[in-house]
């Protein structure tokens, strides 16, 4: 089966308004931009089964269910030696060991008489008869019986049937993105195949006609488009299918067509460059003609425009130009948006508070995100220059240091928020 085959229900479209701003908005903090994302968004991929094996890095359709309990029976936690406890035992004991044993996958196969030990190893299923088991070293074994003088409490050393969780028990949610550990869970349960959505295709477009790709020109006029590949790595590490759409001049038709090819191959389009209001800004002008846009101005920095539009049913994002702030909008607002799109839930990046290696004087009125990165004492440094036009800053960098809308200092010691590159999934 292809993984483009869409096999379950019928996904409702998007409205084309979905992305409408309310009246008199005019500048949108970071926290009102994603609340107004999550609101609006819903998913656009269909579903498809896939084998256990292949579910690493999908969302699930929906809720799974253990269908065995695990583990299945109660077994023994240790190698040594298992007994039924009762409340006559009192002060050392002396059991007779019952010949045999049980072994993980070799039962005993009968019930243990009462007031009898018997040898049993790690992982063996208990016999009817058993409900506790000593350590080898706290034994010892002569003359066929087995003595200790330190009687545990009922059932030490063993694991009960269902205790991590029980046949029927929910195993995993809707929406969650599949991870080895939780292949482990299914696969002990018992599931085979799973229904999950299919993977997301987002396109990624660069625009501008002074584009050029790396190592096509020496002309210090033209630009290599850092973007592209940029945006195309990261959303293969988001286990996205990237669909490369090459590069576009500023050009009425030719963008036409490059949103035309994007909406047969892809299920969101990423493109970056003229999402402004700028003369040169075609892909706002076009989208603002010819489809449903809406510019969200955001406070932040860096960043600010961020157009988002619906092309004939395909959600479209205006990234900025500028590599920095494409990376910086791109972890901050599409993540999340991308997540719900491919049907999983919003994602929340993970930050905490670690004391700053730097000073600074914030103006109010945009949340920043600062390139920075942890010292071998955990304090976070921040990259040299703010400027967004330095790209080396963002591989120098292991996450951003976010500063909140109001205006502040940041003195050296100072508490600050850190969130590493990896709470984005990179």
């Amino acid at each position: 089966m292809s993984e483009y085959d869409d096999t379950g229900p019928a996904v409702p479209p998007l409205r084309d308004d979905c992305f409408a701003l309310p009246a008199g908005v005019h500048w949108m903090p970071v926290e009102e931009t994603l609340a107004l994302l999550r609101a609006r968004l819903a998913p656009v991929t269909g579903e498809e089964e896939v084998a256990l094996d292949a579910a690493d890095g999908r969302v699930l359709a929906g809720p799974v269910a253990a269908r065995r309990s695990n583990p299945p029976a109660a077994n023994s936690a240790v190698d040594g030696y298992g007994f039924a406890w009762h409340d006559g035992m009192v002060g050392p004991q002396s059991l007779p060991l019952a010949e045999g044993r049980a072994a993980a996958g070799a039962p005993y196969g009968r019930r243990l008489e009462r007031g009898a030990a018997l040898r049993v190893l790690t992982g063996a299923v208990l016999p009817e008869g058993m409900d506790t088991v000593l350590l080898e070293e706290d034994v010892w074994v002569e003359d066929g019986r087995v003595v200790f003088d330190g009687l545990p409490q009922r059932g030490a050393n063993t694991r009960r049937a269902g205790e991590d969780i029980e046949i029927g028990a929910p195993a995993l949610g809707a929406g969650r993105l599949v991870r080895p550990e939780d292949i482990a869970l299914l696969a002990a349960t018992g599931t085979a195949r799973l229904t999950v959505r299919r993977r997301l295709r987002v396109g990624v477009l660069s625009t501008g006609d002074e584009l050029a790709a790396p190592g096509e020109t020496t002309d210090p006029a033209r630009t290599y488009d850092a973007n592209r590949p940029m945006l195309l790595a990261i959303l293969a590490r988001w286990g996205y299918v990237p669909v490369d759409l090459g590069h576009v001049p500023d050009r009425r038709d030719a963008l036409r067509d490059a949103f035309d090819a994007a909406r047969a191959r892809c299920d969101v389009l990423l493109s970056s460059g003229g999402a402004s209001a700028g003369d040169e800004d075609h892909v706002s002008a076009i989208l603002r003609a010819e489809a449903h846009l809406t510019a969200w101005r955001i406070a932040v920095k860096p960043g600010r425009p961020l157009a988002l539009a619906m092309w004939r049913g395909m959600p479209v994002f205006g990234l900025p130009g500028n590599p920095v702030a494409a990376f910086t909008c791109t972890l901050v607002f599409a993540r999340p948006a991308l997540a719900q799109l491919a049907g999983g839930n919003w994602s929340v990046p993970a930050g905490f508070t670690v004391p700053a290696a730097f000073e600074k004087t914030k103006k109010a009125g945009r949340r920043e995100f600062l390139r920075a990165r942890l010292t071998g004492e955990g304090h976070a440094e921040v990259f040299a220059s703010e400027g967004s036009g330095r790209i080396s800053g963002l591989g120098w960098a292991g996450g951003f240091v976010e500063l909140a809308e109001p205006a502040g200092t940041v003195a050296p010691g100072d508490p600050v928020r850190f969130v590493p590159y990896g709470s984005f999934g990179l």
